[in-house]
């Protein structure tokens, strides 16, 4: 049987990584501050679009899994992992029932990754008006008018309701919605991972047994 070509091409993709190492000496003990390290690392260089992108894994509750990609909004300084979604989403809906989730934080540019596993809580009322507040205002709309996850018959659909929103709604006097809020991933593992050559990648993994435990970190095989 003859190989597909594009099968042939996707396996001989393949990506020397050597720009660092990663040592257990080099890391903090406490790994929101190791991750604040990096990230601001990150930053402060530029080149990496949307540095706050993060991979976010939920399941329902018979356990089958979904990702979607969501931005990283707040809540190192409360040692969590906060993001903003509308709750009747597919995400809201698995963590409504199994409110743990896991992220991953891929930074190609610098041969990184950082996976987080963790329980999942929502956020206060004044936490989510406070950031929905700070949003532009299509953002603001764009929550209004997005029933996230639902099936629409077309994107005139959408663009309809979008300006039936921005007549009810100008601009300075959207209120938040009572669908939508903040989700707070309050880390039990997170592991720090570092591209070497030969697929010996570097990696590291704090664990607690609780919220309130201390943290563990070990090396790991790749």
């Amino acid at each position: 049987m003859n190989r597909d070509p594009a099968s042939s091409k996707i396996q001989e993709m393949r990506q020397r990584y050597e720009r660092a190492g990663l040592r257990k000496a080099d890391l903090a003990e406490c790994p929101i501050a190791q991750f604040q390290a990096w990230f601001s690392e990150i930053t402060e260089a530029e080149g990496t679009l949307e540095p706050n992108a993060m991979t976010l894994a939920t399941a329902d509750k018979d356990g089958m899994p979904s990702a979607r990609t969501v931005l990283l909004k707040g809540g190192l300084d409360r040692g969590a992992f906060w993001f903003f979604s509308n709750h009747t989403s597919k995400k809201g809906q698995d963590l409504a029932v199994n409110p743990r989730a896991g992220l991953v934080f891929l930074w190609k540019e610098w041969e990184r990754q950082v996976c987080v596993r963790g329980n999942v809580t929502k956020l206060p009322e004044s936490e989510t008006q406070a950031y929905f507040q700070s949003r532009p205002y299509e953002s603001q709309i764009g929550a209004w008018t997005s029933r996230q996850s639902a099936e629409i018959p077309d994107r005139a659909h959408l663009d309809e309701r979008d300006a039936r929103l921005r007549e009810r709604f100008p601009e300075g006097n959207v209120p938040c919605p009572e669908f939508w809020g903040g989700y707070a991933v309050q880390p039990l593992s997170i592991e720090f991972w570092q591209g070497r050559p030969g697929r010996l990648h570097d990696r590291f993994r704090y664990y607690r047994e609780g919220l309130t435990a201390p943290w563990t970190c070990v090396r790991l095989s790749p």
